[in-house]
């Protein structure tokens, strides 16, 4: 029955047996846990390629570069994403007391889940990609990732609409910010303009492009890997250890203070780059302040165990939420700590950046789902843990192995971070100019970290027997429940008596007045200042004065689920308009003209040869982003330049990188000889003794398809990039020529290929690479010049 009431209505108490819907639930967790073997496998797998470069046997679909996205995406919507679709289903029937709204809906949702995932482990190993971190599905999939998301979304809050408890528990606000700001980024983030049934090029270029992706890829890991297990964690924890929530107090301060401020953080990801200082700074301040919600939901969480720790000693469940609450408070004391700038400038592009996500996924994330499912099993099947003292062994074998992943990258990280920025006493030249020499001196810990995660691989096969041997010939069992029907279970709150309640309108008035005064300047940003302290003092005495009415107010609040979203949206929409939208309002012309620079427009052979390179992952190593540090400009700038915005802004997408496993490219056309970058890709070492980079020796049989150029022209032509106008003829041919030229050089230089080959297309857009000359263009003409960019 769906109440729809804002008034008390007379209604006879009566009992109503309640059956829950756990099936999807047991689907879910089976599948989560199925699916974590997997990602942790290729995890494995890629970085014993870093050690070994032979493991990539030649072979494309096991090549590092397209590996490693199979891996994150494995591990973050396969593993965790199944994962906490079982927590959130479980546990909201409970919390609720209804059985979920439409188990059809449930079930679409579940198959429509893992079809999405095979989808992604066909396509990524393949190189089909968009090279977006931890957003490099394709267009297609894309859709069906936001359609099975509003599926969900439409089941949970039907069943929160049916609920048969008047208002809302911790655990469900968690949810609720999940569903609606992951649905937000996700869309954001992913809109492109498709060019064929399995490519498209991104909306947005450049630096627009970096600063809505990081503003997706900071928040993913907030609202897909962050604020669900955190509901899971007010759930489970309590229940396992039989224990109320710690302060129900610090819990509205946790929700409310990390919902507001991680939607701004994301800038942080692009420290010291082209990057607007503001944007930067306003990111390293939002990340600094998330400490302190971050450490209160860990305590909480962690004081809950009050009065239990003695059960830590037997009991598995609790040994692995415990410690992956404590991963959880060492993530986010690291986070802020690595987006200080000064800290950022050593840690950024390295493997300390490595080891802290792994923190968060193996600690937090990893821990948290064994413990959920250690619990789950035994009362889904009703019945007993097979092995106690395995899941305890499994725990301390897991232990061991996140710990020497993080300490081996934490070292690798900060020696090869060190070295890199390592200069002469006069600081005129780089004390370790070769790259690869630094590379080798942190051999010992990647392989270190190699060990860790086959270690914590290892203890999850041992949960996977576990858990198998624990349902094997059981029965599901369906919990029934009987619930107490009456008006007060029944009731619901009125929108506007919701929305209408003067700690909200004091929130919001505050963030206003704090967001014009940092965006502002003159006598509007000092008004605006004075405006918030006032906000802030009128707050303090009226709540002195009525503490009590507050606390009703927040109570009334909870009754409306609706309500209860709509704020929840509104508090994390204005941190990314406030970044985003004055992004996409910067003037191409103004930028160009104060920089003295544009980028100009690939050739169509050179935007060939991009396509190559974002499919065989080459931007999981590369970067192509010399930042504003004198040790980045003496090693990638010859000592004279850093990138700055107008290097990329025709770069759909943007391709600045997250780590660097080789060295930065952004300027790396024109340093060698057509024949260095043949040599390197048949075999690296040929070029660059002691190099971990896989061979490619498919690009040089693969066909290029140049019939798909004058698409992908007019694409772009539409998102803004101002090539001429050309007929499919002319593309074509500019292409052919160029590879033609190409060619010659090679075989002048004693190398043979044919100038139809992919690896033909790559070395052109190679030596593309910092080339910023503007040449007119003439159809027609040598295709070896730029294309005509703005004036």
């Amino acid at each position: 029955m769906l109440l729809k009431a804002s008034t008390k209505e007379a209604i006879k108490p009566h009992k109503v047996t309640i059956e829950y819907e756990d099936a999807t639930v047991r689907m879910f967790m089976i599948a989560s846990i199925i699916w974590g073997a997997v990602g942790m496998l290729v995890g494995v797998l890629v970085a014993f390629q870093l050690n070994f470069h032979q493991l990539n046997l030649g072979l494309e679909w096991l090549n590092f570069g397209r590996l490693r996205p199979l891996h994150t995406n494995g591990a973050i919507f396969a593993f965790v994403g199944n994962m906490m679709f079982a927590g959130v289903y479980h546990s909201t029937q409970r919390l609720c007391k209804c059985r979920t709204a439409s188990k059809t809906l449930s079930l679409i949702h579940f198959w429509g889940w893992q079809l999405i995932i095979v989808g992604a482990a066909i396509t990524l190993p393949m190189g089909i990609t968009q090279s977006k971190e931890y957003a490099e599905l394709i267009w297609p999939l894309d859709i069906m990732v936001a359609v099975i998301w509003v599926i969900f979304g439409i089941n949970f809050f039907w069943t929160l609409a049916k609920r048969n408890e008047p208002s809302l528990y911790v655990a469900i606000w968690f949810y609720i910010a999940t569903i609606v700001t992951v649905a937000m980024l996700y869309v954001v983030n992913n809109l492109q303009l498709p060019t064929s049934i399995m490519h498209g090029y991104s909306i947005y270029a450049g630096v627009q492009d970096a600063l809505v992706q990081w503003w997706y890829g900071h928040n993913a890991v907030a609202f897909f890997l962050t604020t669900p297990i955190l509901g899971i964690m007010y759930y489970y924890m309590p229940k396992a250890a039989n224990r109320p929530v710690y302060s129900y107090r610090l819990s509205v301060v946790h929700f409310w203070s990390l919902v507001f401020i991680y939607i701004w953080a994301g800038p942080h990801h692009l420290l010291n780059t082209a990057l607007p200082p503001w944007l930067q700074a306003l990111g390293m301040l939002f990340s600094l302040m998330l400490w302190a919600p971050s450490w209160g939901g860990m305590l909480n969480g962690l004081l809950t165990l009050r009065g239990a720790w003695d059960k830590l000693r037997e009991d598995p469940v609790l040994k692995f939420l415990a410690a992956g609450v404590t991963f959880y408070g060492m993530a986010t004391f690291e986070g802020p700590l690595l987006s200080i700038k000064s800290v950022n400038a050593l840690s950024h592009y390295s493997d300390w950046t490595i080891g802290h996500v792994h923190g968060g996924t193996l600690g937090w994330n990893g821990f948290m789902a064994a413990g959920m499912f250690y619990w789950l099993a035994p009362r889904l099947w009703k019945t007993k843990l097979y092995s106690v003292g395995m899941a305890n062994l499994h725990f301390w074998l897991s232990m061991v192995g996140i710990l020497l992943y993080v300490a081996s990258m934490w070292v690798s990280g900060i020696t090869q971070g060190l070295m890199l920025n390592a200069t002469e006493a006069d600081g005129a030249l780089l004390k370790y100019p070769d790259f690869v020499e630094t590379l080798n001196a942190i051999r010992p810990m990647m392989l270190t970290r190699a060990v860790g995660g086959t270690l914590y691989l290892i203890g999850w096969f041992m949960l996977i027997f576990n858990i198998f041997k624990t349902i094997m010939g059981k029965e599901p069992v369906t919990e029934k429940i009987d619930v107490m029907v009456s008006e007060d279970t029944l009731y619901r709150s009125s929108t506007v008596r919701g929305l209408i309640n003067w700690p909200l309108t004091y929130s919001l008035l505050l963030i206003l007045f704090s967001t014009v005064w940092f965006l502002a300047d003159g006598l509007l940003m000092i008004l605006s200042l004075m405006a918030s302290f006032a906000v802030v003092l009128i707050a303090i005495v009226h709540f002195q004065f009525s503490g009590k009415k507050w606390a009703d107010w927040y109570d009334r609040f909870l009754e409306n689920s609706m309500v209860f979203t709509v704020v929840t949206f509104l508090a994390v929409v204005i941190g990314g308009a406030v970044q985003i939208i004055p992004s996409l309002t910067i003037n191409a012309d103004k930028v160009i003209m104060a920089e003295g620079r544009v980028q100009g427009l690939y050739t169509p052979l050179e935007l060939a040869g991009r396509d190559i390179y974002i499919s065989e992952g080459c931007y999981n190593c590369h970067s192509q982003m010399v930042r504003t540090m004198v040790p980045d400009v003496l090693r990638y700038g010859d000592g004279e330049r850093y990138s700055k915005i107008g290097d990329s802004i025709y770069d759909h997408p943007f391709q600045w990188g997250s780590k660097r496993t080789g060295p930065d490219l952004a300027f790396e056309g024109g340093k060698r000889p057509d024949v260095w970058h043949y040599n390197h890709f048949l075999d690296p070492r040929s070029t660059s003794p002691g190099s971990n980079m896989p061979a490619y020796p498919w690009l040089f049989k693969q066909k290029l398809n140049v019939n798909q150029l004058p698409s992908k022209i007019n694409t772009l032509r539409i998102l803004g990039n101002p090539y001429p106008e050309m007929d499919d003829e002319t593309i074509i041919t500019l292409a052919q020529e160029q590879a033609m030229e190409i060619t010659q050089r090679l075989l002048r230089d004693g190398a043979i290929a044919d100038p139809d080959t992919k690896v033909i297309a790559l070395i052109a857009y190679m030596q593309k690479l910092g080339s910023y000359e503007q040449p007119s263009f003439v159809p027609g003409a040598n295709a070896d010049s730029s294309v005509a960019a703005h004036e």
